[in-house]
């Protein structure tokens, strides 16, 4: 990576025909000595580093799996607190693992999961083609053919499997480090630094089913194979065979994730700036983007020809990379001035059609499904003010804010940070003069015929990975959700820099000291020391983690989910917060309004009309909604309608409030909108109503006449909505009690 060469035609020593092969830097040189033949040493050497990253990755499973059982008790308590145990959207995703089992064959669990009718009622939706659940399918098939049904419940073969691929996450980044650094030992440093940071490398053992803990190892083993890809010494058929693995490891990442697409933009971004600086020859740029192309266009074949994936941004700015550089000849040719003036042109024509085909072909597809995320992204960073309700949703979650400041102390504290901004730090600057001298490059040798300057150089494999880290690092930065994204590759990016030649050599050559035996030396010893350290540190620590026993608890919604499916009928369609109905769904299977996944229109608009019951409309107006997308039963949670968790102005019911232009009843008893300190927006007009869910507790006519409660506890209020006697009376009676304010909601 780091490395200084003379130049054809210069007065130091001629460095024989092999300099071209060695400028990418001394990590060049194992290869050349494992090619004359492999020693006893290098294999005892890869046996060792083999076996331990494979411990590594079985030790981290074992640990996440260890703390699930002892935070929940989870062998010890009941079939149905296991699957509330499944919060939010991790619930919706496992009922269809649930539904795919109960189903009297395979062949009719994918039927009932392509014609769905029970996730939204009155509405027939294709499971597959919405959401990114082939992997629900492929465990429920493989649990129905292998022989472990008398010895493994199916809800622990789903969860070992998860936790599984935490050891192959730890093991692909474990195989980073070590081609990066030619040394194990890096690959032994970043497996201890990422169960170190579990807290910020990972959350699988409290969110299992989310799809980043499906898609995330694939991920890291993509990178791994990139890594090797990109390497200077690896053979052309050796190449083929990678990208294959590189194709593979794409492909299972895009189809267990719904945001594969936003991921690979970034990937695609990072890709385009290593071409622009001439660190990737043409063919492994275009060999990298194909690959991209082909995963997204089998992953929309899979998913019956989803129509996001053919309007996300990374195809359109990938097929305008590819069709800019086509006809934009002799874009790497001139001075460094000439050069710098024809990429800026470039990244502009680029940026310029790829909006141009992303625009167009959302036109043409109707395509509104992920609006709401550019929504999001222009209000996070200042581009305009919003009280769109979905936007606001991201915006007031705590996952969706900047990264805090504490997760630096933390990262901190195992060492891990220290390391890795050196290695950042010093590597960034020699890449800076990488590029340089690559722009130069091409008119020095025209004008000197052959180059005769000392040069910086940058092996491909290093400077892909550097960007990598600085381009999803500024991500974690801008959303804290995506941290998990960065410090993963964060810990194998430190353990490089410890563990690799070019930070040492680099600061030897500064002191006059860089010898073979020294460097050596230094690689060796401090990886080791660093290890000792955290050893000393920190095992009494997991010891105690581990040794500490805690047990569900939440009776309120075991007695909902026990009313429900014992008290109301198995058609019966409910209404209430999407993260409540995904647990009903899976807990007792009734059809559901609305649910977390998101990504659709139809939905979010569906979703806005159930939240009403937190805002302030009449009785009419919300059992007018209620009854328009078939609900039976709605359920109310007093931690929503007197939320406290989220500050002023983002607690469910002030977004309410703010999206259908409604302030306080009472304006002369100083009622507001928001409690708390604080002025409302001027343009906002008096609701005439009180809050729904505050109000149908007095039981009170309008509310008793619509609604009946069946069921509370100190948690949960359900109420059955009545059938009108008269369906004109009715809809009259709720178009005379229409004010202006709720028409428009």
């Amino acid at each position: 990576m780091t490395a200084l060469r003379q130049r054809k035609g210069s007065k130091g020593k001629d460095p024989g025909p092999d300099t071209q092969s060695l400028r990418c830097d001394h990590a060049a040189e194992i290869p050349v000595k494992l090619a004359s033949g492999t020693s006893w040493w290098t294999v005892l050497s890869v046996v060792t580093g083999s076996t331990v990253g494979v411990s590594l990755g079985l030790l981290c499973c074992i640990y996440v799996a260890t703390l699930h059982e002892n935070d929940l008790w989870f062998s010890n308590i009941k079939e149905v607190e296991r699957e509330i145990s499944f919060r939010t959207e991790c619930g919706l995703y496992y009922s269809y693992y649930k539904q795919m089992l109960r189903a009297p064959s395979i062949q009719d669990g994918l039927y009932e999961l392509i014609n769905d009718n029970t996730t939204e009622s009155k509405r027939t939706i294709n499971i597959l083609q919405r959401m990114n659940i082939y992997q629900e399918v492929l465990l429920s098939i493989l649990y129905r053919i292998l022989p472990i049904q008398d010895y493994l419940e199916p809800v622990y073969f789903y969860i070992y499997t998860v936790f599984a691929l935490q050891a192959v996450y730890v093991l692909a980044l474990f195989l980073t480090s070590w081609m990066l650094s030619d040394s194990w030992l890096a690959g032994a440093l970043t497996g201890v630094w990422y169960i170190l940071n579990r807290v910020d490398t990972t959350r699988v053992e409290f969110t299992i089913s989310l799809r980043e803990n499906w898609s995330l190892p694939f991920f890291a083993l993509q990178v791994a194979a990139i890594t090797c890809y990109l390497r200077p010494q690896l053979r052309p058929p050796h190449q083929r065979v990678v990208l294959w693995l590189v194709f593979v490891c794409t492909l299972c990442f895009c189809l267990t994730w719904q945001f594969n697409q936003f991921i690979l933009l970034v990937q695609a971004l990072l890709i385009f700036t290593l071409d622009a600086l001439d660190f990737l020859t043409m063919e492994q740029v275009t060999s990298l983007y194909l690959v991209q192309v082909v995963s997204l266009l089998s992953v929309w074949l899979l998913q019956f020809c989803n129509s996001m994936i053919l309007g996300s941004l990374v195809l359109s700015f990938i097929v305008a990379v590819l069709f800019i550089k086509h006809f934009q000849t002799g874009l790497k040719t001139g001075g460094v001035a000439v050069r710098l003036a024809k990429l800026v042109l470039h990244a502009f024509l680029v940026l310029t059609l790829t909006f141009i085909i992303n625009y167009s072909a959302k036109k043409i597809l109707q395509l509104r499904s992920d609006e709401h995320i550019f929504k999001f992204i222009k209000a996070k960073f200042g581009l305009g003010a919003t009280r769109d309700f979905d936007a606001s949703l991201y915006l007031c979650e705590e996952a969706f804010g900047l990264l805090p400041l504490d997760t630096f102390e933390r990262l901190a504290g195992t060492l891990l940070v220290y390391p890795y901004l050196c290695t950042l730090s010093v590597l960034l600057i020699v890449m800076a003069l990488a590029a340089f001298y690559n722009l130069r490059e091409a008119e020095v040798g025209r004008a000197s015929g052959d180059m005769d300057e000392s040069t910086f150089s940058m092996r491909p494999d290093v400077a892909y990975n550097l960007l990598h880290t600085v381009f999803f690092g500024l991500l974690a930065f801008s959303t804290m959700r995506m941290k998990y994204l960065w410090t993963g590759h964060m810990c194998a990016f430190a353990a490089f820099g410890i563990c690799g030649k070019e930070v040492w050599a680099l600061c030897l050559r500064v002191v006059h000291c860089n010898t073979t035996a020294k460097l050596r030396l230094i690689r060796y010893s401090v990886p080791i020391v660093v290890l000792a350290f955290l050893y000393y540190k920190f095992w009494p620590k997991l010891m105690e983690e581990l040794s500490e026993l805690r047990e569900f608890y939440d009776p309120d919604t075991v007695e909902l989910m026990t009313w429900i499916s014992s008290k109301t009928p198995k058609r019966a369609v409910f209404a209430g917060s999407m993260q409540l109905l995904a647990g009903i769904k899976l807990c007792t299977g009734r059809v559901l309004t609305n649910h977390p996944h998101y990504e659709d229109q139809a939905l979010r608009e569906r979703t806005r009309e159930v939240y009403q019951v937190y805002a302030r409309q009449s009785a009419e107006e919300v059992y007018r909604l209620l009854r328009s997308v078939g609900a039976d039963y709605v359920v109310l949670e007093d931690s929503i309608c007197y939320e406290r968790r989220h500050s002023r102005g983002c607690r469910l019911r002030d977004l309410l409030d703010l999206a259908n232009g409604h302030v306080g009843l009472a304006k002369r008893l100083h009622a507001t909108i928001m409690d708390g300190p604080g002025e409302n927006d001027p343009d906002l007009v008096p609701a005439s109503h009180p809050r729904f869910c505050q109000a149908i507790k007095t039981g009170e006519p309008p509310y008793s006449t619509l609604f009946t409660r069946v069921f509370h506890n100190k948690t949960f209020y359900v109420y059955k909505l009545k059938k009108a006697k008269k369906k004109s009376k009715a809809d009259s009676s709720v178009a005379s009690d229409l004010t202006p304010e709720t028409s428009s909601t």
